[in-house]
């Protein structure tokens, strides 16, 4: 049986060559190296290197990434049974620019963080006490090289992201630091086998009635390593799910086989809303065949592989239509409509995420009613955990393939080493039936485009090759079962604009950049693949990490931690049209006020874009919300900040993605109506109650509708408006209110609320017990209350409130449930920096 090894122990770290600007203590130095790990976390955990998410260390410690890293280890090897035993070493994932040695003597060189490598050490090992040492050197240092090679090759960014295969992120980006790792980032394992063993198995499933239980097959690619110099013999490869059992012979002379499983009642695998998600195991075992019989096929096997996969059909519909290009997902031949969020690494130190920190991270996304998760491609192909995880909870993936923001040689060695990357991600990745789309770059089409990159390039290729050729071959070859699309934005040709709204998906970035919010009302796009509006951090996050005194939205630290050109200024201007000013003259109160209005106005941005184009399915067939998640601590667009917790805009994405939506939408100069958006699988089958107020709480005017909507299905409801109420010019704000079997479905002021005269706040807040634990905070309005906020982060770092954004007329109550270790008696509760509303700023 091949033996695998975990080489996870007795690992050290030293700095081989300095950049002249590392600390002259750390020269030559040596540490415990954590393996899988990388020098960051390792000189943290040594106490040698402050934390570069807090203030301006960061700025500090970009010698990193400059320097040249040695680690060693040392291993014996294990007892693996009679015969000539191969040896191998098997990385899973090195950072970036390696050479590996083996008691001193070359084994191999590395130049790919995306990829696995395996050495033949058969040769250089003894059975104890050898040594293994891995050297990474300064990834700078080689993509000089390989620019002095290729030329210049133009990108969004100044770092050398796009001449090295490495997560690109690592070099900065509008929302990341600059942290440039190094080190061992996947398990390394040593291989003890002999004869054969199974060096990949690319499993395809395909269902026999589109939709339904029943019939289906499991076609699995299976690749062999045989030992050299050895006379090679005759194999079985074996294939078990859903209790078939299939086998296929393998002759001495090949290397390569396929084995068939028929399984005649599998059961579908079904996105999240839409149906159950069961998975079943699959197994491949290798057996050495005597005399060439297969039915003398010796036991037990020599090798083994396992995964789980499911049964499910995806196609992307993008034939054309009156309207231009649809980008349309298919699952089990039922269309699905897209919410989906923006994926990016969740720590700059991947290496140390576990299972758990991805469940915390997706369960985000379940909770906020996402179905479509898109690994983005300044990113990584992401951890098992991630895929295993979606396809638990029915999260649908869309992969990109990480190339982001630039151009990229199609020479050697880059077209090498992403050629086998391809193969070997896909390879990995095919068995997992949440991923439904690859997609060959981010903006690089657009950036081509418009961004001035042709006028460096002259006519040097510079990565389209790879979006049209490349990768589609390698696709067609290995996963021809799952859908490819050249690149996001793109709009199904290279004669066309890539961000053209009708055809393809599009990234809207002028609404944020250049003009409100508001503007999303223009778009009327097909999918809408980015888009999104920033705000700061929670509370926590921003004490923790902004470090030079009380915390205030500007200054040093401040700015350090907001990674877009001009984003505070651009924040700012985000607010003003929408919402009363912060206080200036007092911090505390300044930064409380900053970190109330912008996460409110970032979370009313994003609410308004997606109910308005949600409203326009099937035309518009999904969005996907930039961006879920945050890897350190920085004002952004994600929904969930760097330490974990739920900002504004998270609250306002739940209800924005409800699978049955109503939402109340007002043009601007515009009659407000309701607009329905039925996604769920079953009929909609209710009662609707539309009511108008004055922002006195008083009712002026109400209507009934019963509601019958198919699923799919949209339809508008009009506002009943009273009587002499204006059409255009000056008019007074309304609160337009739906309620359906009992419960505020959504709520709209019809004028901005600076413009609106709000009341000045007054409530009644009590606190208490709650019975499961945690604290209810009970509020009761005795005045409009605008976007009720309990910032109960301000009692407890890891408070989670279950509601926010709550607008309450008078004599209406609300009870905020708490999942707190903060007591109910605890004054702080009623603090009025831990209940806010818009009306706390209005001037009386």
């Amino acid at each position: 049986m091949t033996l695998r090894t975990v080489l996870d122990t007795g690992w050290r770290l030293r700095l081989a060559d300095p950049h002249p600007d590392a600390p002259a203590d750390l020269h030559g130095r040596t540490v415990a190296a954590t393996v899988p790990g990388c020098v960051h976390t390792d000189l943290m955990a040594a106490g040698l290197l402050a934390d570069p998410y807090v203030g301006l260390n960061e700025a500090d410690q970009h010698w990193i990434g400059r320097s040249e890293w040695t680690w060693t280890t040392t291993f014996d090897l294990p007892e693996a049974g009679d015969g000539d035993l191969r040896r191998e070493l098997l990385f899973h994932g090195l950072d970036t620019v390696a050479e590996i040695r083996v008691n001193g003597r070359p084994v191999g060189r590395t130049a790919n963080m995306h990829r696995t490598y395996a050495f033949d050490v058969t040769d250089l090992v003894t059975p104890t006490g050898n040594e293994l040492s891995v050297h990474i050197g300064s990834v700078y240092d080689y993509t000089d090289a390989r620019r002095a090679e290729s030329g210049e090759m133009p990108s969004t960014y100044d770092e050398p992201f796009n001449y090295v295969r490495k997560m690109a992120s690592n070099f900065g980006w509008d929302w990341g630091p600059t942290l440039v790792t190094a080190g061992i980032w996947k398990p390394v394992e040593l291989l003890s086998w002999s004869g054969a063993r199974l060096a990949s198995v690319l499993p395809a499933v395909t269902v026999e009635r589109t939709g339904q239980d029943g019939p289906a097959t499991v076609t699995a690619r299976v690749e062999l390593r045989r030992a050299p110099g050895v006379r090679p013999q005759a194999q079985l490869v074996t294939a078990t799910v859903a209790g078939r059992t299939a086998a296929t012979a393998v002759g001495p002379d090949e290397d390569t086989a396929t084995v068939t499983v028929h399984v005649p009642d599998a059961r579908l695998w079904w996105p999240i809303g839409m149906g159950e998600q069961p998975l079943y195991d699959l197994e491949i075992e290798l057996r050495p065949v005597a005399d060439g019989d297969p039915a003398e096929a010796a036991a037990p096997p020599v090798d083994r592989w396992r995964r789980r996969i499911g049964f499910r059909t995806t196609t992307l519909h993008t034939d054309p239509d009156r309207a231009g290009t649809p980008f349309e997902f298919v699952v089990n031949g039922v269309r699905t409509p897209v919410r989906g969020v923006n994926w990016i690494p969740d720590d700059c130190f991947v290496a140390r995420l576990t299972r758990e920190d991805y469940a915390a991270a997706l369960d985000h996304a379940v909770e906020a009613n996402v179905n479509l998760m898109r690994v983005w491609g300044g990113g990584i192909y992401e951890a098992d955990a991630f895929y295993d995880l979606c396809d638990e909870r029915g999260l649908l993936v869309w992969q990109d393939f990480p190339f982001a923001c630039a151009t990229y040689s199609e020479d050697e060695p880059l077209r090498g080493e992403i050629l086998a990357e391809a193969r070997d991600n896909i390879t990995r990745l095919a068995p997992h039936p949440s991923l439904i789309l690859w997609n060959g770059n981010n903006e690089n089409l657009w950036g081509h485009r418009d961004w001035g990159w042709p006028e460096i390039l002259g006519d040097r290729a510079w990565g389209l090759g790879y979006y049209t050729e490349l990768l589609p071959a390698i696709l067609a070859e290995l996963d021809p079962t799952r859908p490819y699309w050249p690149g996001s934005p793109y709009s199904g040709t290279v004669d066309r604009h890539p961000n053209d709204p009708l055809h393809g998906p599009i990234h809207i970035w002028d609404v944020w950049n250049e003009r409100d919010w508001t503007a999303y009302a223009e778009y009327q796009p097909r999918f809408v693949a980015e888009f999104g509006f920033q705000g700061p951090a929670c509370w926590p996050t921003v004490r923790r990490a902004i470090n030079d005194g009380p915390p205030v939205p500007f200054g040093p630290v401040a700015d350090a931690h907001q990674k877009a050109k001009s984003g505070t200024e651009k924040l700012e201007r985000g607010v003003v049209p929408h919402l009363p000013d912060r206080r200036r003259d007092d911090p505390e109160l300044e930064i409380a006020d900053w970190i109330y209005l912008a996460q409110l106005n970032q979370a009313r941005a994003v609410r308004f874009g997606i109910d308005h184009l949600r409203g326009q399915w099937p035309r518009c067939s999904g969005t996907v919300l930039w961006q879920l998640n945050d890897c350190w601590p920085v004002a952004s667009w994600a929904a969930v900040d760097g330490d974990g917790h739920r900002k504004l805009i998270w609250y306002a994405l739940r209800a924005a993605y409800r699978p049955r939506h109503a939402a109340v939408s007002q043009a601007t100069g515009s009659r407000p109506y309701v607009r329905l958006t039925n996604n769920d699988v079953d009929t909609w089958r209710t009662g609707l109650t539309v009511e108008v107020h004055s922002v006195a709480g008083e009712l002026l005017a109400g209507a009934e509708h019963p509601v019958l909507l198919a699923p799919g299905a949209t339809t508008a409801l009009p506002v009943p408006l009273p009587a002499g109420h204006p059409d255009s010019g000056p008019r007074p704000a309304l609160l337009v209110t739906v309620r359906g079997d009992g419960v505020v479905l959504d709520r709209m002021l019809t004028e901005e609320d600076i413009a609106a005269e709000l009341p000045p706040a007054r409530s009644t807040v009590t606190a208490e017990p709650a019975p499961d634990g945690g604290v209810l905070v009970r509020v009761r309005a005795h005045t409009l209350l605008r976007d009720l906020v309990l910032q109960a982060d301000r009692l407890d770092d890891d408070a989670r409130v279950d509601e926010q954004m709550i607008t309450l007329l008078p004599g209406e109550e609300h009870v905020f449930r708490v999942r707190t270790t903060a007591p109910a008696d605890d004054p702080r509760w009623q603090h009025p920096l831990t209940l806010r509303c818009v009306n706390d700023l209005t001037k009386a």
